[in-house]
């Protein structure tokens, strides 16, 4: 299915599957049950056999089907792609995934269209995006990367910035804010900072300032729902539009919170990748 470089001389499958991806035991099982691994030719390769740097890999193993009903035809920007994953430019307005059957125009139903289209049955997001935020969406296309890609997230080695107007101007350019997030009891999907809520921590530069507003810069080492929205509001600088958190509404009606970067260290081609919006 994929083939894969190792860089690393004297390494073995089971260092590489182990410690360098660090995949889940029951997944390690289920790639020796099923041969996975082989030379390019299809030979088998013994798991603890110290390979040389340069030696070419190939995994093979049995990939389960998305349930994502496809779309006709995938109309979102695909703006990075390989053999692992892919990132899409989610419009504003348009869900992540599917809340139930109904739900058949989400992101997830235009991904499954692409992929389809190119032969592939596999597509799963890493993170997820809110309906009314645009951006950078990472999915993975098959369940080692999908794994992989769910630990980096969670260790905060994929670096997800967004940008946003928010009003009036902050006193400090740069800056963190660290409040845990719960859910308002008093509203069904709105969220506020609480002592009981989840960790959440939010990095911010001002990259613009105007009379009434600025243009921040924020990265997520946590990704809790509506963190920016709660988190600048909570400093008294809603993003502007945001009515739900306390800021004046526009003429749109809307607030503009924008996913403009990704960057991350890929696991499988041993190189760094920065993917950036092409709306900005």
């Amino acid at each position: 299915m994929f083939q894969y470089e190792i860089i690393e001389n004297k390494l073995t499958i089971e260092e590489l599957l182990r410690n360098n991806w660090r995949l889940g035991k029951k997944l390690v099982h289920e790639l020796r049950m099923t041969k996975a691994v082989t030379t390019t030719e299809g030979e088998p390769i013994q798991w603890n056999d110290p390979l040389p740097a340069g030696t070419i890999v190939k995994f093979a193993f049995p990939i389960p089907a998305s349930s994502y009903k496809p779309t006709p035809v995938c109309a979102i920007d695909i703006v990075y792609e390989d053999d692992h994953c892919l990132i899409v430019s989610k419009p504003k307005g348009m869900s992540t995934h599917p809340n139930d059957a109904r739900d058949t125009h989400t992101c997830m139903n235009h991904v499954m269209a692409h992929v389809i289209e190119n032969g592939g049955i596999y597509a799963e997001h890493v993170h997820r995006l809110d309906q009314g935020t645009k951006g950078l969406l990472l999915v993975a296309k098959h369940p080692l990367a999908k794994s992989i890609f769910d630990r980096m997230i969670e260790e905060k080695s994929i670096i997800r910035m967004y940008a946003a107007e928010v009003q009036g101007n902050l006193r400090s350019t740069t800056g963190t804010i660290s409040e845990s997030i719960g859910k308002d009891r008093h509203h069904a999907t709105r969220r506020i900072v609480s002592n009981t809520g989840q960790h959440a921590i939010t990095h911010y530069e001002v990259v613009a300032r105007y009379k009434q507003s600025c243009v921040v810069h924020l990265i997520l080492e946590t990704g809790r729902t509506h963190q920016i929205r709660v988190h600048m509001a909570h400093i008294g600088h809603p993003i502007i539009g945001d009515t739900m958190y306390g800021a004046r509404e526009t003429e749109s009606g809307d607030y503009e919170l924008h996913a403009i970067q990704l960057e991350f260290d890929h696991p499988f081609l041993n190189k760094r990748i920065i993917v950036k919006d092409t709306e900005q």
